[in-house]
């Protein structure tokens, strides 16, 4: 049965990651985990045995590069977009390759135009996979797929994809239930005003992200019939079904770390400078907790250690051929 269309909400352009410096950008890439080989075989697989080609692929809303430089490999041309010149410049540092050597091509775009404004554009039909990694939920659906349409060849892919990073998404084998509660309780406490509508499509696994027919105006170049999606989900994580790179299971600090990436979080601390890295701060505030919770269940002190859910979504559909 098909999806009943869905009038959008007014569009605001998301500003935190936008705004982000160099420094922020290498931050971000130096503390966000990235994702695991067999998720992108998963995607490369599902491309090619629906006949999508490897020469061109296109990154959106690429952050720092950390899927296109893991993906160009594969391809003979790679072009990332993000919107922020800080992320573009990270991104540029890190540096990356396509399957022929050649550079990957980083620019300044939104999702929304596509590199519509680059000298050269991207050219028309031209692009065989189309990704976006933990960012749809920031773009104006309205306007991405009918450029994504554009841009993409006959029987070409899009592949979208998200993971939460919340604080209730953490496991541990000691004091689980109390340390999830506090966490969520936190969360609602001081960062829920800082949530943007846009962050819970992430955090609900794309349910409600807007589809080609599921738009006031339906984009018909895509094939509802190729639909395909693969949830990650409670942070169950099967040998050769990962989504994420990194230990499962880390120290506090660099939980911490990765906590701080979080966009809700950059919000909060931009509200809350004097309380940046202090035991004000928001993240540490569930750290101590954590911490706390650890402890009265018997953990030794410098031994803290916790799981990170892995929630994750992947959409792919194909344009028609």
């Amino acid at each position: 049965m098909a999806e009943t269309a869905l009038t959008p909400a007014p569009f605001s352009s998301e500003k935190t990651f936008r705004s982000y410096t160099h420094e922020q950008g290498t931050t971000y890439s130096q503390n966000r985990r990235g994702y695991h080989p067999n998720l992108y075989r998963t995607i490369i697989d599902h491309h090619t045995s629906t006949g999508g080609q490897l020469t061109t692929i296109l990154d959106v809303g690429c952050g720092p590069g950390t899927a296109i430089r893991e993906l160009a490999p594969r391809f003979t041309h790679a072009i990332g977009l993000d919107p922020s010149g800080g992320m573009m410049s990270t991104a540029r540092s890190l540096g990356g390759v396509s399957s022929t050597s050649q550079p990957i091509r980083f620019e300044v775009s939104t999702a929304e135009d596509l590199g519509s404004q680059l000298s050269p554009p991207i050219p028309d039909s031209s692009v065989d996979l189309i990704t976006a990694a933990t960012a749809a939920h920031w773009f104006d659906m309205s306007r991405f797929w009918p450029r994504a349409a554009q841009l993409l060849k006959p029987g070409g892919t899009v592949a979208l994809w998200t993971v939460t990073l919340t604080g209730s998404s953490i496991y541990a084998t000691h004091n689980r239930p109390a340390i999830q509660a506090a966490m969520s309780e936190l969360e609602d406490r001081h960062l829920k005003p800082y949530m943007e509508p846009r962050s819970l499509l992430g955090r609900d696994l794309y349910i409600d992200l807007p589809l080609p027919w599921t738009l006031a105006r339906p984009v018909p170049d895509f094939d509802e019939s190729t639909f395909y999606r693969k949830e990650w989900k409670d942070g169950v994580c099967v040998e050769g079904d990962e989504f994420l790179t990194g230990q499962p299971t880390v120290d506090l600090e660099t939980l911490e770390k990765a906590l701080g990436t979080s966009s809700t979080v950059t919000r909060w601390r931009e509200a809350h400078p004097d309380a940046v890295g202090t035991e004000r701060d928001v993240v540490r505030m569930m750290r101590r907790e954590i911490e706390r919770l650890l402890h009265e269940a018997g953990v030794e002190r410098g031994k803290e250690m916790v799981k990170g859910g892995v929630a994750g979504v992947l959409l792919m559909v194909k344009k028609r051929a």
